[in-house]
């Protein structure tokens, strides 16, 4: 199917058409380690071909391919791999494009996970990472060397909704000859399409959005079919691979993505403009209101700002604790993208990955609290934080 034919929410639904039973409404589940060959010429060819359907599961599986076919076609890829989480994802994805001696450029605000690769992995195999304040082209540019391999971006970031112009870096990025990655997740492939952008490779961490429902973990990575198949070769040595169970529950979600973006996105907006106008509250970070610093490259390069927003309170540490210490319909949990709303305490929550100092180097005041609007009815939402905030 071509992604521009057919509209999110149909594509949704039909891209894997082709690939499921004919029979089956809901599509099986091939929970099976391993597949039988027909032939000793069909064995041969199970065994060989990048990314089997039916060989091994660590290789591949028919569900696997399902989520694949449809998650390509949301972004305009022409393949993609699916993983057991999204740092086995973005992991795989990184270190198949480095090798010792080479320099990667990185924004300092990105997910805790992804800067523990950047900053604790990479340097033990000899690749040098730096790391850039603003996340732009012109950043870009001047951090880059003869030896920059690649571009890690994270487009809005976690959690502070900073927003990358990716046409402008991946503009860059091609006069140089470096590869890039952005992390998408909490764009979704609703909102964005960095591909269309110029971007080599867009990564989701499939737990979010994708799935939707709190109920699974997993990631996916997407690009150019030459690129996938260079990143198999190593994904089958690391070995994080999602089940089929795990690839089903992302299918399921997958087909109300588009229906559910809508009203995050909605619901988010509404909640960012009244915290706004809050005594207590001191900065909101969402790329939807006009006040972000970034508004205007997110209102070019997305057709919605998600449903995460961040909010840095008065009173600091003191205060955000007795936030989440009175909201009742907001659920207090990590994590994001679900049905449900979510807040998070930032410093509370990454305090046993990241110091004082590291939270101050990415801007993480210890009043910023995170919230993922979930699908409620945002009245009740915005109830339950007013109150809270008192």
């Amino acid at each position: 199917m071509n992604g521009r034919e057919l509209s999110p929410e149909t594509l949704a639904l039909h891209a894997d058409a082709e690939l499921g039973d004919a029979r089956s409404v809901a599509p099986p589940i091939f929970e099976t380690s391993t597949f039988k060959a027909q032939s000793a010429g069909e064995f041969v060819e199970m065994a060989t071909v990048p990314r089997h359907p039916a060989f091994y599961t660590r290789y591949n599986n028919p569900n696997h391919v399902q989520v694949v076919a449809v998650v390509a076609a949301l972004e305009g890829a022409e393949s993609g791999m699916l993983f057991s989480s999204g740092m086995a994802a973005i992991s795989t994805a990184v270190l198949a494009s480095v090798r010792a001696g080479d320099h990667v450029v990185a924004p300092r605000q990105v997910y805790p996970g992804t800067a523990h690769l950047l900053e604790d992995v990479l340097p033990r195999f000899g690749v040098e990472v730096a790391r850039v304040e603003r996340p732009d082209a012109a950043a870009f540019d001047a951090a880059s060397i003869d030896r920059t391999k690649l571009y890690v971006l994270e487009t809005p970031s976690n959690p502070l909704l900073e927003i990358t112009d990716l046409r402008a870096v991946a503009g860059v990025a091609r006069s140089r000859g470096i590869r890039t990655i952005v992390d998408s997740t909490l764009g979704t492939p609703i909102n964005q399409q960095p591909l269309a952008l110029g971007i080599d490779v867009v990564m989701h961490s499939a737990t979010k959005y994708l799935g939707g429902h709190s109920d699974v973990i997993a990631g996916i990575v997407l690009g150019s079919r030459a690129l996938i198949d260079s990143f198999w070769h190593t994904s089958i040595v690391l070995g994080g691979t999602s089940g089929p169970i795990e690839a089903w529950l992302i299918l399921r979600g997958l087909r109300t993505l588009a229906l559910r973006v809508e009203r995050h996105n909605r619901n988010a907006q509404m909640l960012a403009e009244f915290l706004a106008q809050h005594r207590a509250v001191e900065r909101v970070h969402y790329p939807g209101l006009q006040t972000h610093p970034q508004h205007e490259i997110a209102r070019r390069q997305m057709r919605g700002y998600g449903g995460v927003l961040s909010f840095t309170l008065r009173g600091g540490y003191a205060s955000a604790e007795a936030f989440m210490g009175k909201v009742k319909r907001v659920a207090r949990a990590a994590s994001l993208g679900g049905v449900e709303s979510l807040a998070a305490h930032a410093a509370s929550m990454w305090a046993g990955s990241l110091s004082e100092a590291q939270m101050s180097e990415r801007g993480i005041d210890p009043g910023l609290v995170r919230l993922s609007v979930g699908i409620d009815a945002i009245e009740d939402v915005i109830d339950d934080v007013g109150r809270a905030l008192g």
